[in-house]
């Protein structure tokens, strides 16, 4: 445990930059108030709050009045669904490769959940019948359909305007939402929000805090509020603001924005690096093509290596990485993700997310490819000796 850390796991959450650090602490230790209240230190909350809308709006290119903070990225998406459903009534529709906030949410619901192609993007054909299917079966139609931006475990893009196109057409009075907690740092948002209506982000995927949510909502949704009696964010969304953790994830969001074009460019580099270092093991191969992934998910599927096994020996080498998959029961189970694209259960127990960040550097990654290399040959030579 001697050699230095390598953090390959910024899918599942990012450092904090020192900026977001630097924003959030005078309002964690001098201006404490809280912006609901009348004084004049509440004031001065308030408005830093409303300068960290501001700031989100021009990142998401949407109006102030647009932007409801929340508590993390998965209540954002459970408020645009259920908050449909239950103002609306009607059916929940999305793709069965979404993340469990999207997926249990509309599964709870009764919803329909579609069919994804190999890459694990929404089946565009099968979201059309699903569509018209329930227009004719159900009185009262389809009240939201989500679409995922970017995939959590494989980094697949979808064409979010095709979808939107399908569902304007074939169920005009639904909701678009968008879960694009893993897009903020890959994609502009500017280009994504015209084609939806609801769209969710979560600070701590892009440099911010554990803890902020944000939902954008277009002016004329209405949603059902989950959490009622405060009155906060027009009742959208009530309890008191969380001032430090907002002002900081805004401030993650500009940087982010700003740095995007040559982060890609960068984190692309180092991806291909990665890439072409593990590309002389056997049995190792890619889950989706590079060319429809964000740079910064790396998934692959090993033969003959268990994920479980594989990343105890990672975190022994202080390589910190992801199987993307759920343990059930004390056994590892195949992702929905990877069940849902097709992919053999005899590649999916050997599933490795690697996830590129703004601190991940090259020498980094050429340590990754030095332990994962030695920890697959490692584990299949003990498999080989008790074969024998």
């Amino acid at each position: 445990m001697t050699a230095k850390l390598v953090y390959l796991d910024h899918a599942a959450t990012t450092p904090m930059r020192p900026e977001s650090i630097a924003a959030m602490m005078p309002y964690l230790a001098d201006n404490f108030a809280n912006p609901s209240g009348s004084h004049r230190f509440s004031r001065q909350a308030r408005q830093v709050l409303d300068e960290a809308r501001d700031v989100v709006a021009n990142v998401v290119g949407c109006k102030s009045g647009e932007v409801v903070f929340t508590g993390c990225g998965s209540e954002s998406d459970n408020a645009a669904i259920l908050g449909a459903v239950r103002r609306h009534g009607g059916i929940a529709v999305c793709s069965a490769a979404e993340h469990h906030a999207v997926l249990h949410c509309v599964e709870h619901l009764g919803g329909c959940v579609v069919p994804v192609d190999a890459v694990g993007a929404i089946d565009l054909l099968a979201l059309q019948e699903t569509l018209v299917s329930a227009a004719t079966e159900s009185s009262t139609g389809v009240s939201v359909v989500a679409i995922m931006a970017v995939n959590n475990e494989v980094g697949t893009i979808t064409d979010v305007a095709a979808a939107a196109k399908v569902v304007r057409r074939y169920a005009r009075q639904a909701i678009v939402h968008t879960d694009a907690v893993q897009a903020a740092c890959w994609l502009d948002l500017r280009d994504l929000w015209p084609h939806v209506d609801t769209m969710a982000l979560s600070a701590h995927k892009f440099g911010g805090p554990k803890g902020v949510g944000i939902l954008i909502v277009r002016e004329g949704v209405v949603l059902e509020p989950m959490v009622m009696g405060g009155g906060q964010e027009r009742d959208r969304r009530s309890g008191t603001h969380n001032t430090a953790g907002i002002v900081a994830g805004a401030e993650a969001l500009r940087l982010t924005d700003l740095e995007r074009p040559d982060e890609v460019e960068r984190v692309r580099h180092l991806r291909d690096r990665l890439l072409r270092g593990l590309s002389n093991i056997e049995g190792l191969r890619r889950t989706v093509p590079t060319e429809v992934a964000v740079p910064g998910v790396v998934h692959i599927c090993i033969s003959d290596v268990e994920s479980e096994t594989l990343l105890y020996l990672l975190d022994e080498a202080n390589i910190c990485a992801s199987a993307a998959s759920a343990c059930a029961s004390g056994a590892m189970e195949p992702s929905h993700v990877l069940s849902a694209m097709g992919v053999e259960p005899e590649w999916s127990r050997g599933a490795l997310r690697l996830s590129i960040g703004h601190t991940t550097t090259e020498a980094e990654i050429d340590r990754a490819i030095e332990v994962i290399a030695s920890s697959i040959q490692r584990l299949r030579e003990i498999s080989h000796r008790l074969k024998r």
